[in-house]
Formats: structure tokens, C-alpha cells, sequence
């Protein structure tokens, strides 16, 4: 079994120079999770190792989305859950979005906030035809509330951008956790 299979919560960070020698499935195993549900990221960015820093691998990573197609775009943003959403309610998401969830403060809401968040959930998915990003991590119940109720005024391809920003946001966050500087 890989590493990266082992890996649990508190567990120190992988040093860089190990994440430069994995195979390739054990460098997509480890560092596919770092976006949600698209290790084809991962698998894209690995033909670029040795890197240098583990801002270097953000970067390759960053540059396989922006540099992808807008469906495949799209297919990333689509693979997050929402925010306080079915996946949340029902214990189903990943290890590092209910960490991230509950860091923002959003896993002890009253029902009455549920059903905020479930409304702008809907409102937004109706509007944009995907779910709501925003790196919980760096904010709290009330910026996400408020995040919500600015990004409904935005047009689609600048939530497209957003969402696409606070995704770089939060597998940078996952990376730091990840790998040793």
C-alpha cells in the first residue's frame, strides 16, 4: 500500500524531494485529492517533476486547469460539493472538505442557517449551473453568507474565475498540509 493510501489527518507533511520520486500513480494517489474529486490534474502535472518548491507544484497544477478546457472547468468546479449541502448533512464528503466545513464554522448551524445556506445553494446552482466555491478555510460563517449574497450579482463567466481562484485558494491550502516545504 502507497503512502499517500496510509496518509492520516495530523500526519507530518511529505518532504518535496520524496513527492519528486513517487511512481506516478503514487504521486496522482497523493496529490490528487489536492482538487476535489479530479485527480486528472494530478495525472496532468506529474510529467513536470522534479519541482523545485512546492510552490512550483502549486503552480503546475494551477497551469493544468487554467490551461484545460472550459467543460473540463466546469467539470472541476461541478466536483465540489456544496457548502452545508446533501454531502454534508449525510457525512459523505471528503476527509478535507468536512475538515474545511467545519473549520469555517459551518458544522454546527442552527436548522434555520442550514436552510439559509440550502436556499443560496439552490439559488446559486440555478443561476450558475454550478455549486458555490469559496476556500472555507480562510473565512467563517458570516464572509461565506455575505460571499453568497455578492457573487449572486455576478455574471457567469466571472463566477467561473471566482470559483476557479478560491479552488487554487483551497489546493494550495491542501498542498501546505501535504507536502514539507
Amino acid at each position: 500500500m502507497t503512502r499517500a493510501k496510509t496518509r492520516i489527518a495530523g500526519e507530518s507533511p511529505v518532504p518535496l524531494a520524496t513527492v519528486n520520486q513517487l511512481s506516478p500513480q503514487a504521486f496522482v494517489e497523493l496529490v490528487g485529492p489536492v482538487f476535489e474529486h479530479s485527480a486528472w490534474i494530478a495525472e496532468a502535472a506529474r510529467e513536470k517533476r522534479p519541482f523545485a518548491t512546492r510552490e512550483a507544484l502549486h503552480r503546475a497544477l494551477c497551469d493544468v486547469v487554467t490551461n484545460s478546457t472550459r467543460d473540463q472547468q466546469l467539470a472541476l468546479i461541478r466536483a465540489h460539493p456544496d457548502l452545508v449541502g446533501r454531502a454534508a448533512l449525510e457525512g459523505t464528503l471528503t476527509r478535507e472538505s468536512t475538515a474545511e466545513q467545519a473549520s469555517a464554522g459551518l458544522g454546527r448551524l442552527s436548522p434555520e442557517e442550514v436552510a439559509l445556506f440550502q436556499q443560496y445553494n439552490a439559488a446559486y446552482r440555478n443561476q450558475f449551473g454550478f455549486p458555490f466555491v469559496i476556500c472555507a478555510r480562510l473565512n467563517k460563517k458570516a464572509a461565506i453568507l455575505a460571499g453568497f449574497e455578492q457573487r449572486l450579482k455576478h455574471s457567469r463567466t466571472q463566477e467561473i474565475k471566482t470559483a476557479l481562484e478560491e479552488i487554487f485558494k483551497i489546493a494550495d491550502l491542501r498542498l501546505r498540509d501535504l507536502i514539507a516545504h
